[in-house]
């Protein structure tokens, strides 16, 4: 399936975004939000040779959704000229912009929108300043106060080298672990090889920002602010956030139209699990319900 490449400007700062699209009219419009050490391509569009559906883009075109992923500011394509750690809240002004631009190409009213890992929290933190423009939101290897997180506790030990610089470096082995940190035997070797190839053909390097913010200014995010339909995904072994942090944001989520769901045997990187459909078929789930025709 051919993507068509799009380019809209933050100021001076212009950002990179990749659509791919269905064959006859949307049933919705998907913005992908991308993790702290990857594009967007990479974990939105892989291409594995003998995983049929690695690409989420592709899987989603073909069930009728309009697809869409934005490289924020400071990886892949997107410009990396500014002397800033592109923290969260930047990367939410992203969204602010990428989604007014996918709103008048696609003339759609309102978008679905998907992020993990820090992508979530710009996700979550977009929809807070913006909910006007959010039909549903599905946030995927999220953390709320990062209490009980052995992810965030680990990387807190680095915290005074991520803050002392704007950008950090990632390598085929930066890649690997973030398969083996939680629980090994999550994701075949080929997957990871291929995200690892596609990832370090856009970057070897990426921004501290969303490390220090995660490490030390959570939380970024008020639940009760975003009142728009919700899921959040967990995987079984993810050591980002631990399920009581995550049940009580959800508890805190005012719409009630919201899901909680535990994926079996996923870590951290969801579409390149081995039980990756598990995650595809939630999101759709949660993506393709009918609007409630009785609200009381």
């Amino acid at each position: 399936m051919k993507g068509i490449e799009h380019w809209t400007k933050k100021g001076d700062v212009r950002l990179f975004l990749w659509r791919k699209t269905p064959a006859a009219s949307p049933m919705g419009t998907i913005l992908f939000v991308h993790g702290s050490s990857m594009a967007s391509q990479p974990t939105f569009d892989l291409q594995v040779p003998g995983r049929a559906d690695s690409s989420v883009m592709e899987w989603f075109a073909a069930r009728g959704f309009d697809t869409w992923c934005l490289d924020n500011e400071g990886y892949g394509r997107s410009d990396k000229s500014r002397s800033i750690n592109c923290d969260i809240s930047n990367g939410a002004d992203d969204l602010t912009v990428a989604s007014r631009y996918v709103l008048d190409q696609s003339k759609a009213q309102k978008l679905m929108v998907y992020g993990i890992s820090s992508g979530a929290l710009k996700a979550a933190l977009f929809t807070q300043r913006h909910p006007e423009r959010v039909a549903r939101l599905a946030l995927d290897a999220f953390v709320w106060t990062g209490e009980g997180s052995p992810t965030l506790a680990e990387r807190r030990k680095k915290l005074p080298e991520f803050s002392s610089k704007n950008r950090r470096p990632i390598d085929r082995a930066f890649v690997r672990s973030i398969f083996t940190r939680d629980h090994p035997g999550t994701a075949d070797e080929a997957t990871i090889e291929a995200f690892a190839t596609a990832i370090l053909e856009l970057d070897d390097s990426v921004p501290t920002g969303t490390y220090v913010d995660m490490c030390s200014k959570l939380p970024l995010v008020d639940p009760q602010k975003i009142p728009v339909p919700t899921l959040i995904l967990r995987g079984q072994y993810d050591g980002i956030a631990s399920i009581e942090d995550l049940l009580a944001f959800f508890h805190k989520l005012p719409h009630p139209d919201k899901q909680f769901s535990v994926m079996e045997g996923i870590s951290h990187a969801s579409f390149q699990q081995k039980n990756y459909l598990t995650a595809y078929h939630l999101l759709h789930g949660f993506f393709a319900a009918p609007a409630a025709v009785y609200r009381g």
